[in-house]
């Protein structure tokens, strides 16, 4: 008796310690077979407009690539409207919801923030594509850098090395920011090449690089190709030049968009090249990294960069686009 009295502590501490570690292999501390148990219920997507045929894509992109996970999966898609104000209810509203991930957007990289840090406090994975959020789990977007650098490239080849360029810039994102640079790096590296204006703001639209593109064709008589940030302000400098009689220039712009490929077929463009992006894939793959995170695995890179295509009149019929079945 007295030896089994003298083993009772002895038993008990490890009838405790195999209980802890018991529940601490089967609870407490998930596993990675457990992680990949938990479910995906519910996305949340914030995207910059609605009706740009851009964020269509990556919604489709999103959409078909959660539903392969969870054909169930309810998803919320709305719109800021480039509205900083509105995008942070929606966010707000998203963590109120109680979705699994959000997959953002941003409208202003910068000024997001405060928001993301509520969505990832209420344990909310927010994955970001297309730009940069500050403190996002993970990040999907083009490398913009390439892209202006391969737009901007076209140029130089096309004029032999020498002449005078325009680039015109959009509102201040990191995209459009990378842009600019790798546009900017390729001319400034080309010792016949003359930048007239790096300065003028097509806020991103059409109707913007309509605007610019009047006042850059007003100022310069010898002005021989621009670069548009995006493919909607080339096609409004395009329009411009059009309009303005001004049927020698060099165009090149950033997107692979519908219009682009539309005005490239036309044997008249002035648009010659655009660095082609992949929105359905860029997104998808957003939600994918974004769904692992959820699952509790950790990315070596967070932030992964999609090279681009330039396309051209002559390897059109090789790009898929943006709206081509996968």
């Amino acid at each position: 008796m007295q030896i089994t009295k003298n083993l009772m502590p002895v038993l008990k501490k490890m009838m405790l310690g195999t209980a802890l570690a018991a529940s601490l292999a089967g609870g407490l501390m998930p596993s990675a077979a457990q992680a990949d148990d938990k479910k995906l219920e519910s996305i949340g997507i914030s995207v910059g407009l609605l009706g740009n045929p851009f964020f269509v894509a990556t919604i489709k992109g999103i959409e078909d690539h959660a539903r392969a996970i969870n054909p169930d999966v309810d998803i919320t898609s709305v719109s800021a409207d480039y509205d900083l104000n509105k995008q942070v209810s929606q966010i707000d509203s998203f963590i109120a919801k109680g979705v699994d991930i959000i997959m953002l957007n941003a409208v202003d990289e910068e000024a997001i923030a405060p928001a993301v840090m509520r969505a990832k406090n209420a344990g909310i994975v927010i994955s970001a594509f297309d730009v940069s959020a500050p403190g996002a789990d993970v990040t999907v977007m083009t490398d913009n850098i390439a892209a202006g650098r391969k737009a901007c490239e076209y140029i130089v080849e096309q004029l032999d090395g020498k002449g005078n360029v325009a680039i015109i810039k959009g509102p201040s994102s990191s995209s459009l920011n990378d842009r600019f640079k790798g546009c900017s790096d390729v001319f400034a590296s080309a010792d016949g090449i003359t930048v007239l204006s790096d300065d003028q703001n097509g806020q991103g639209s059409r109707d913007g690089g309509l605007q610019a593109m009047q006042g850059l064709l007003t100022r310069f008589d010898d002005l021989d190709a621009v670069f548009g940030a995006n493919d909607p302000m080339a096609l409004g400098a395009q329009l411009a030049a059009k309009q303005l009689g001004r049927t020698n220039l060099i165009i090149t712009g950033v997107d692979g968009a519908p219009d682009t490929e539309a005005s490239l077929a036309e044997a008249d463009s002035l648009l010659n090249a655009s660095a082609s992006q992949d929105p359905y894939t860029m997104a998808g793959r957003a939600l994918d990294m974004g769904y692992a995170f959820f699952q509790g695995e950790r990315p070596e890179q967070p932030t992964v960069l999609i090279e681009p295509m330039l396309i051209t009149a002559d390897n059109l019929d090789e790009y898929k686009g943006w709206t081509a079945k996968r």
